[in-house]
């Protein structure tokens, strides 16, 4: 038989104070998740400037999948970010950033922004990429390709170039062409992107919502392209 004393609920100021430590272990799991995933998994960027347009509007937010460079080298096509390779950014530039505490917090930007570039992968290791054939076309590997991620009557390049990429290392461009600090503008230094420099590859738009979407792969662009020679496939 039970006795009374032993029926009776605790105290409310127990319950109070049950009720709290709940809820502050309920929000320590949830930042350790939030952490982990940023950390590890998915984090977001926005972006700073016009170089990505109309792919990219300056202010977009961007989720990257940092799970991608470990599981298998970008593609042609991707739209990666990565750090700073070898002082592309000023430091005008990069104290440009002001970081947001709260954006930072909910994880709508990193909270090392502002070190970081994003481009699109045009050549991967031991492609030869170069500007331009006679329609005005980047060509990689000899084979030329029809950029269709670019606006209307952007040229693919004004600079004409014709390099080699190193094994592990990537030749990045900008889809506004006229308007990109990429790999074009760092010839006298060290133009590619390497692997180590890598944070991941973009595959959402997450905000504002009227830009929501998934950031799609065109592989048609470089369907045609052939293997550079003594690579089995890329």
């Amino acid at each position: 038989m039970t006795s009374e004393s032993e029926a009776s609920p605790p105290p409310a100021s127990k319950r109070f104070a049950r009720g709290l430590l709940e809820t502050a272990a309920i929000i320590v799991i949830a930042l350790l998740i939030s952490t982990a995933l940023k950390t590890w998994v998915v984090r977001s960027f926005y972006i700073p400037s016009e170089s990505m347009m109309t792919t990219l509007q300056v202010d977009d937010r961007v989720l990257v999948n940092q799970l991608a460079p470990r599981f298998g080298p970008p593609n042609r096509g991707d739209i990666i970010v990565f750090d700073d390779p070898d002082h592309w950014l000023s430091a005008m530039e990069t104290a440009e950033y002001t970081p947001n505490p709260l954006l930072e917090f909910i994880g709508l930007a990193p909270s090392d922004a502002g070190n970081q570039l994003i481009k699109r992968v045009i050549g991967v290791g031991g492609d030869t990429v170069e500007c331009c054939d006679a329609q005005g076309r980047i060509k990689v590997n000899g084979e030329p390709i029809d950029e269709t991620y670019l606006d209307d009557g952007t040229a693919p390049s004004e600079t004409d170039f014709k390099v080699t990429v190193p094994e592990g290392h990537y030749w990045v461009m900008g889809d506004n062409r006229s308007n990109s600090a990429d790999s074009r503008y760092h010839m006298d230094a060290d133009p590619f992107v390497a692997d180590d420099d890598l944070v991941g590859t973009v595959f959402l738009i997450n905000w504002p919502f009227k830009h929501f979407g998934w950031v799609s792969d065109p592989e048609d662009v470089f369907a045609d392209v052939p293997a550079a020679e003594g690579v089995t496939g890329n």
